[in-house]
Order: C-alpha cells, then sequence, then structure tokens
C-alpha cells in the first residue's frame, strides 16, 4: 500500500472534529469499529489488525465546520490492501450531495496514491459515512442516486456505495464494542438530543469498567472537555451530577472537582479560541496543577503525573 498522507493533520477548531479525531486515532479504536460497524462480508476482507492511520484529510475547507474525516489503510487476506474512509457528519440533517462529496474525495486519495508510488491497480475505498444528526437517513447510498436518465444510459453513469452508521437508528443495546467506542458512539448519538441530560450517567458509567484506568482517565478529560463545548443540551452543573451518580463511591467530591477543572478548561476554551498560544498553555498547565492530587486519589497509580504530560 502507498502511505497517503506524510503532512500533518491541520489545527482542529471544532469541537465534534476535535473529539473524532482523537478517538478515532487510536487504533484500538478504530479496529474495534470496523469489527463491530462493517457488514460482515466487507469484514470478511479485512485483517482489521493491520489498520493503520494516515495523516491527510480531504474535505474540502469551506465543509470543515460540518465534516471531518480519517483514512486508514488495511490489509486484505488476499495479499492485497485497501482503503477505509470514515467521513463523519456532525449535522442536524442528512446532506444530499454527501456521494458527490465521497466521490471527489476517493479521487483525491486515488490521485495521491498514484503520485507516490506506480500503480497497476487502484486500491478499493471502503466509505463510511457516520452520521449523529436528529433526523433518520433517507438518502439513497448509491452514487448513481443522485442522477435521472434513461435506462439505456445506465452504462455511462459511474457508481459506487458507501455505508452510512446511522446513529438514530441505534438503540444503546444496538451500540457495540469495547469501552472508549462505546462511550464514544453513545455521546455521539445523543450529543444534539435532549436526551443527553438523562442518558449521562449511565455512559459515564460505562468507564467503570476500563482496565486501564490511566487511559481511563485520559479519556474521561477529552469526554468533559467535548461535553463542555460542543452542546446546548446540558450546562456543568448536569455533568457534575452525572458523575456524582455514576462514581458515588469515590466520595462525591473527588469527581465533581475533577469535573470542574476539565469542564471550565472547555468553556474557557470555547471562549477564547482567538487567545495567544502561549496564554492558553497557561491556562492548561494551571488546570493540570490543580488536579494532578485528585487524579492519583481517584486512579490509585503513581504514575498518574506521567499520564498528562500531554496537556
Amino acid at each position: 500500500m502507498p502511505d497517503v498522507g506524510s503532512d500533518l493533520m491541520p489545527e482542529i477548531t471544532n469541537p465534534h472534529d476535535r473529539f473524532f479525531k482523537e478517538v478515532f486515532a487510536r487504533k484500538e479504536v478504530a479496529a474495534d469499529f470496523l469489527r463491530n460497524y462493517l457488514p460482515a462480508d466487507v469484514l470478511a476482507c479485512v485483517d482489521e489488525n493491520s489498520i493503520n492511520l494516515t495523516k491527510d484529510s480531504f474535505v474540502d475547507n469551506e465543509l470543515a465546520t460540518h465534516f471531518s474525516d480519517l483514512l486508514y489503510e488495511v490489509d486484505l487476506h488476499d495479499g492485497s490492501g485497501a482503503y477505509v474512509y470514515v467521513l463523519f457528519e456532525h449535522k442536524s440533517f442528512p446532506d444530499s450531495e454527501v456521494a458527490f462529496q465521497l466521490l471527489r474525495y476517493m479521487v483525491r486519495i486515488w490521485e495521491q496514491a498514484c503520485r507516490q508510488r506506480q500503480l497497476k491497480k487502484l486500491p478499493p475505498i471502503i466509505p463510511v459515512v457516520l452520521y449523529h444528526g436528529i433526523v433518520n437517513w433517507k438518502i439513497s447510498r448509491k452514487f448513481s442516486g443522485m442522477f435521472e436518465h434513461p435506462r439505456a444510459l445506465a452504462p455511462f453513469v459511474p457508481d459506487f456505495s458507501y455505508l452510512v452508521c446511522d446513529l438514530t437508528r441505534y438503540s444503546n443495546d444496538d451500540i457495540r464494542g469495547m469501552v472508549l467506542l462505546k462511550v464514544t458512539m453513545l455521546l455521539f448519538k445523543y450529543i444534539m438530543s435532549e436526551e443527553l441530560r438523562g442518558q449521562l450517567p449511565e455512559i459515564f458509567k460505562l468507564l467503570k469498567d476500563l482496565s486501564d484506568k490511566e487511559s481511563g482517565m485520559e479519556y474521561l478529560q477529552t469526554v468533559l472537555i467535548y461535553l463542555s463545548k460542543s452542546t446546548d443540551k446540558i450546562n456543568r452543573e448536569n455533568i457534575k451530577e452525572a458523575l456524582k451518580i455514576a462514581f458515588p463511591s469515590e466520595g462525591g467530591e473527588i469527581m465533581p472537582t475533577i469535573a470542574e477543572e476539565w469542564i471550565q478548561e472547555g468553556f474557557e476554551r470555547g471562549m477564547q479560541q482567538g487567545m495567544q498560544q502561549g496564554v492558553e498553555q497557561g491556562m492548561l498547565q494551571t488546570a493540570r496543577n490543580n488536579v494532578l492530587d485528585i487524579l492519583e486519589v481517584r486512579f490509585e497509580t503513581n504514575t498518574v503525573r506521567h499520564s498528562i504530560c500531554f496537556l
């Protein structure tokens, strides 16, 4: 497989985009997504453990507020290679032109692959749309669905199909995967819904099943910042109350105190996007110092201070 994407991803400012890419950039999450959401016959062709994230984005700049994307390389069991292209649509309603956008992005992927290495055959691309709007996805999942033409002209119309992971059609029990993936998908499902407040305690409770407490701490921080920046369906008190319900044995004040730091960090980031990088880093440093001792109590580890050095 040619290495598509040597450039670094551009700075991410959209909270849905940031959360999606922070979580789905993890190899174990991406592989888990393929295992649980690709059709069985497609998955049978793919070695999901070979998945490798590239670093390019193919979404047009003017559409970046509504779409995010990640491109993965995978090995096929026949010895060849393919791409899995995940387009995350974070709009309330389906985009009727998404098939046209996918075609444009797929052509860019193939063009880049051809520039980087001579190819006798183009690698297949499995396009997946991850959708979490407020109405069901009812748009045709075939590119040819955008055309009206006499049957005799059908051979001249390009066509491909794309997969849709429509979270509006999934019940909570239908959402599968390991804890990180399941929590992420549930948050995407409810982030635009009035049901978010009532669902939060149960979503947070899933984090107790994480065996790696340090990873759980990092992920919880990512979740709290995402919640504080991406929705008007809840406020900080709702988040803190949900944490009290989900983590009652942690002593009533520990989790809310952590939440206050991280939620405040998220709100301040959202309000101060125009601030200089140095000022923002100073704020993050203060937040980190304030929660270190609390984190060590919650996660019972001596390495917590090292585990949040990414801040």
